[in-house]
C-alpha cells in the first residue's frame, strides 16, 4: 500500500512539473513571436524611412535648382530694368531738333589758371595698393559678363546697381550694389557637419543698405545686418558659440571683395560719380588666359585656408564635439538578435 502511494505521489508531482513547463513554453513562444513581429516592424519602418530620406534628397535639390533658376532670372530682369532705364534717360537728355534745322553752335571754353598756364588734367582717384589679379569670365557678344559666375564654393547671380546718390553705399574700397546676389556652400546651421547652400543679398534699406544671408533650410529666417560683417558674426554664432573667435569677413563671404566681382562692380555704370570710393588696379591673371572658369581653373584662394568662408577649412580647425547623431546597431548585434530568434 505504501508503494503505491509513492508511485501515486511521484507521478502526481511529475505531472505538476510537467504542466508548469508546457506554461512557460507557452509563454517563451508568445514572448518570441512578439520579438518577431516587432523586429519585422521595425525593418519596414527603417525601410519606409529609407525611401523618405531619399525623396527628401531629390526634393531638396529641386529646390535649390529652381532656387538658382530663380535668383539668375531676377538677376537678368534687373540688368534688362536697368538697360531699359539707361535708355530712356540717354533718349531724354539728348538734344531736340531745332524747328528751324539748325543747331546750336558749341561754345568752348578753355580754363587758364591766374598766372596764364594751362590748367593741369584732373588726376584720377586710384587706391595705392598694388594690382590684384582677376580670372577671365564668359562674356555674351555685348562684352557682358554671363550668369552665373561660379568661383569654387561662391556663385554669382547678379552684380546689382551702384547707387551713387547716397554715401552709406559705398567705403573706399568696396561697394555695394543694390540687387547684388551670390551663393556660398557652408555648415549648416543645424548639423555643422553637413554642407549647405546661403543665399547673400544686399537689398536697398533707404539711407543704409541691407545685407542679408539666408540659408537653404531656413528661408523664413534670413540673417539680416547693416553691414557684411554683421551679418557674417551672425551666421558664425548661429552654427556654433565656438565659431564666435572667427574674425568676421562679410565681403569676402558675399563676394563683393573678390577681385574678379569687385572689377566687374567697378566698371558698373555710376562708380565715377562715388565720393569716396578709391579706384582698385586690376589686371588679368595670366595663368588663367586659357582656361575657363570652374573649380578646376580658379585658383587657391583665401576660400581653402580660412574657417570663416570654407566648409573644408572650418573642419579642418575645429572640431564640433557638441553634436552628437545616434548610431545604428552593428551587423554584430545585429546576427546576435537573430540568432536569439532562430
Amino acid at each position: 500500500m505504501a508503494q503505491a502511494y509513492d508511485s501515486y505521489y511521484n507521478d502526481y508531482h511529475k505531472n505538476a512539473e510537467l504542466q508548469q513547463n508546457l506554461k512557460y513554453k507557452k509563454k517563451y513562444r508568445k514572448l518570441k513571436r512578439i520579438v518577431k513581429n516587432t523586429v519585422f516592424e521595425n525593418a519596414a519602418l527603417c525601410d519606409q524611412v529609407a525611401h523618405m530620406q531619399e525623396n527628401l534628397m531629390l526634393v531638396k535639390e529641386e529646390r535649390l535648382f529652381l532656387l538658382r533658376k530663380l535668383c539668375q532670372q531676377q538677376g537678368e530682369m534687373e540688368s534688362n530694368s536697368t538697360s531699359l532705364a539707361r535708355s530712356q534717360t540717354s533718349n531724354a537728355n539728348s538734344p531736340s531738333l531745332n524747328p528751324e534745322c539748325t543747331t546750336p553752335k558749341k561754345t568752348i571754353k578753355k580754363r587758364t589758371s591766374t598766372d596764364g598756364s594751362e590748367s593741369k588734367n584732373k588726376t584720377k582717384r586710384y587706391n595705392k595698393t598694388a594690382r590684384r589679379l582677376v580670372q577671365l569670365i564668359p562674356l555674351d557678344v555685348h562684352g557682358r559678363p554671363l550668369f552665373p559666375i561660379a568661383l569654387g564654393d561662391l556663385t554669382i547671380y547678379s552684380l546689382g546697381d551702384v547707387v551713387s546718390d547716397r554715401i552709406a553705399y559705398h567705403t573706399e574700397e568696396l561697394i555695394f550694389p543694390v540687387g547684388y546676389c551670390s551663393t556660398r556652400v557652408y555648415a549648416n546651421l543645424r548639423d555643422p557637419r553637413t554642407k549647405s547652400l546661403y543665399t547673400c543679398k544686399i537689398l536697398d534699406g533707404g539711407p543704409k543698405p541691407r545685407f542679408e544671408i539666408v540659408s537653404d533650410n531656413d528661408l523664413d529666417q534670413p540673417l539680416v545686418g547693416s553691414s557684411p560683417d554683421e551679418c557674417h558674426l551672425k551666421l558664425l554664432a548661429a552654427i556654433s558659440p565656438v565659431l564666435c573667435t572667427i574674425v568676421p569677413k562679410g565681403a569676402d563671404f558675399f563676394g563683393i571683395s573678390h577681385p574678379t566681382i569687385q572689377n566687374l562692380i567697378q566698371s558698373s555704370p555710376g562708380t565715377r560719380k562715388l565720393a569716396m570710393y578709391k579706384q582698385q588696379r586690376f589686371e588679368v591673371s595670366k595663368n588663367h588666359v586659357h582656361l575657363h572658369v570652374d573649380r578646376a581653373a580658379s585658383p587657391v584662394t583665401e576660400t581653402e585656408t580660412d574657417p570663416g568662408l570654407g566648409f573644408a577649412a572650418l573642419h579642418r580647425h575645429y572640431a564640433l564635439n557638441s553634436y552628437r547623431v545616434k548610431e545604428e546597431p552593428s551587423d554584430h548585434d545585429l546576427l546576435a538578435l537573430q540568432d536569439l530568434l532562430a
